[in-house]
């Protein structure tokens, strides 16, 4: 009993506090969804909707300490029960055969590949010889080779002859599942072309907002020339397509890249200087400042001006989840309540988490939320700690110390997400932000807005003029940072439960009142040990069989210097190893590999009757299908079909441990053959 006295008084300590981990709660209900290797069936999905029925009820009528349990067992059965909805109700066909020959679809989106390539996402697809029940919604092609002098927009309905199959699953055990990433983008294959495309029809169709948005980035591109003018045609359309791999590396690596995705930062600076020019303007009007709720009405055409670029932008997840942020706050405005809070905070969370579940494992909606949740508790505190009077009393110092103090907070609450996501540390990234952030937020959105008011008219020149500039400058301030000696380095993927070990302890220290916060320290700790001591696979097999990767003293070495160019990059990174390419890691290829105790034989195409001379110990990798009776260990074309990529960890006693991408993704939705 004395137990159940002390959690009660604990929690009604916390009264008035807990409404913030609402979205925690619920999010765990997300992560173990996500986290199953089997998927729910409708008998399990009714038990766990009777199990959040009598759960709310009890957290309805119950005392303090039943709410307070019986509330955080339905928050984590309803994210369950969200997750699986949401996953239900993207379903469609995913193409389940390699496809050439050709194609035909409308232009949805435009934007480019990893390697640089144009790339289409088309819907309203026709594949020949293919039934339209087993024809993906979406299909996203890259284009390669000369494609000719056709422009290409959304709305247009194109055609091509092209190579596609179905998204590919990790390229390793635990890896990134983009099998699943495709399947709530309503992607059901992707592929590519070397065929000019050309179109079917030439009068655009449908998706007016694309093309819309294709025209602005045109004219955008057309007033600011340069590397400038695809910046700005980025962060005012989404548009990317004009961004050369160069620069996007070097805001990569100068920690700059979050100001080209329409973020929090961009919702926010838009909103907030649409709000400051309309409660601005009503208050130079005496008599309707007098007798108008200039802030509310401020608010709604903020919200407006919000959802427009919501709009515009292709309503991405991203900008979704900082449309939801901003909404929520300006809602507070509305209702007259406190803009900045960390239940303002929760409130957006949950308002993404319950329409997008997904959006939870991407590193946008970790890294915004754990910036915005840290700059909200820590300006609270400081607004609580700071002097009325001497030097900090002088508003300029309180302003520039705002925006160092604001920046350093930032990447230190975002820096382990983005390591763990990318494996990079972008060292000199304060610098490069506090160099570049101030002048988004002062120049280069007000004269976005401007420009955009004024582009109906003809008026834009002088406005993306100076939206030019600004980006000139933070494009040099990129360049310059990303070149300085260790300006990034790598870190090894962590284990998968490190981030949610580190979010908790994180959220425990913010969340919690009182001293006991500071025990969410411990689970950070932990996370970072375990992240320390992360042993990486001593054998990385790819599912294809033609590429191995063998850890050795330098590092990972691989077997071929060409193909795989994908899974050779994902590879190296994971190890940490971001500045190696593959022919370097080619040439680490010992001259007689050893795995275990044994021999490594990687044998591909004709090279696979080699097979036949393996003996005991030895272990045989192979792209073709191997005889069954061979003395030592296979891994071969058949299997790889079956298993998907391959990890080989060290055993203490010397051994080998394998996993594979379907031992440890199960059978899902996502996966096909459910």
């Amino acid at each position: 009993m004395r137990v159940f006295q002390t959690l009660e008084t604990a929690f009604a300590l916390q009264r008035g506090a807990l409404f913030p981990w609402a979205p925690v709660i619920l999010a765990c209900g997300i992560g173990l969804y996500f986290s199953l290797t089997i998927e729910l069936t409708f008998p399990i999905y009714t038990a766990l909707f009777v199990i959040f029925v009598i759960a709310s009820a009890v957290a309805l009528r119950g005392g303090l300490l039943a709410q307070v349990w019986a509330g955080a067992v339905a928050l984590v059965v309803l994210g369950v029960l969200l997750a699986g909805l949401r996953a239900h109700a993207v379903a469609g066909p995913v193409l389940g055969f390699r496809y050439y020959g050709p194609v035909e679809g409308r232009i949805i989106a435009i934007d480019r590949s990893g390697s640089d390539a144009l790339r289409l996402l088309l819907d309203q697809v026709v594949l020949a010889d293919t039934a339209p029940d087993r024809v993906p919604r979406r299909v996203r092609v890259s284009l390669h080779g000369a494609q000719g002098a056709v422009a290409l927009a959304p709305g247009q309905r194109v055609m091509m002859s092209a190579h596609l199959a179905a998204p590919s699953g990790p390229v390793e055990p635990g890896g990134f599942d983009f099998r699943r990433h495709a399947w709530f983008l309503g992607i059901g294959a992707v592929g590519y072309t070397r065929t000019p495309v050309v179109l079917a029809v030439a009068d655009r169709q449908g998706v007016w907002l694309g093309q819309l948005r294709h025209r602005l980035s045109q004219r955008v591109q057309a007033r600011i020339p340069g590397d400038a003018g695809g910046f700005a045609a980025a962060i005012l359309t989404g548009d990317r397509s004009a961004v050369a791999q160069p620069r996007l590396e070097a805001l990569r690596d100068s920690n700059l890249a979050h100001l080209l995705a329409i973020s929090g930062l961009h919702m926010g600076l838009l909103a907030g200087f649409v709000f400051a020019l309309i409660r601005g303007g009503l208050a130079l009007c005496p008599p309707l400042a007098l007798r108008l709720p200039a802030r509310k009405i401020a608010a709604v055409v903020a919200m407006a001006a919000g959802a427009f670029y919501l709009a515009l932008s292709g309503g991405n997840v991203a900008t979704e989840r900082a449309f939801s942020m901003v909404a929520v706050m300006l809602c507070a405005v509305l209702l007259e309540r406190r803009v900045l809070s960390l239940r303002s905070v929760a409130v957006a969370a949950l308002v993404v988490l319950v329409l997008r579940p997904e959006a939870l494992a991407g590193p946008g909606f970790q890294m915004s939320f754990a910036a915005t949740t840290a700059l909200v508790a820590v300006f609270g505190w400081l607004s609580k700690q700071r002097p009325n009077n001497g030097w900090m009393a002088q508003k300029w110092l309180r302003l520039a110390l705002g925006v160092v103090v604001s920046s350093g907070i930032a990447g230190l609450a975002t820096a382990p997400l983005a390591a763990a996501h990318f494996n990079q540390i972008a060292h000199y990234g304060l610098l490069a932000n506090l160099a570049s952030v101030p002048l988004m937020g002062a120049v280069i959105m007000p004269a976005a807005v401007i420009g955009i008011c004024l582009m109906p008219f003809g008026l834009d020149g002088v406005p993306l003029w100076v939206m030019g500039q600004g980006l000139a400058w933070v494009l040099f301030v990129a360049d310059t940072v990303a070149a300085w000696p260790g300006a990034t380095s790598g870190v090894p993927t962590p284990p998968a439960v490190v981030l949610p070990l580190m979010a908790l302890g994180a959220l425990g220290v913010v969340l919690w009142q009182g001293r006991w916060c500071l025990l969410g320290l411990v689970p950070v700790a932990l996370a970072l040990a375990l992240w320390a001591s992360v042993q990486r696979p001593v054998a990385l097999v790819a599912d294809s069989g033609r590429l191995v990767g063998l850890m050795g003293p330098e590092g990972r070495a691989l077997s071929a210097a060409r193909g795989q160019g994908f899974v050779a990059r994902v590879w190296l990174e994971n190890d940490g190893d971001i500045a190696t390419s593959q022919a370097a890691a080619a040439a680490r290829w010992p001259a007689v590999p050893v795995l275990g105790q044994g021999r490594l034989m990687v044998l591909r195409g004709a090279k696979a009757a080699q097979a036949a001379t393996c003996r005991p110990g030895d272990w045989v990798i192979s792209d073709a299908t191997l005889p069954p009776d061979l003395p030592c260990q296979t891994i071969d074309k058949r299997r790889l079909q079956e298993t998907g990529a391959i990890a080989l960890y060290a055993t203490p006693d010397g051994g080998l441990r394998m996993r594979s991408v379907a031992q440890m993704g199960g059978l899902r939705l996502w996966h096909g053959g459910w």
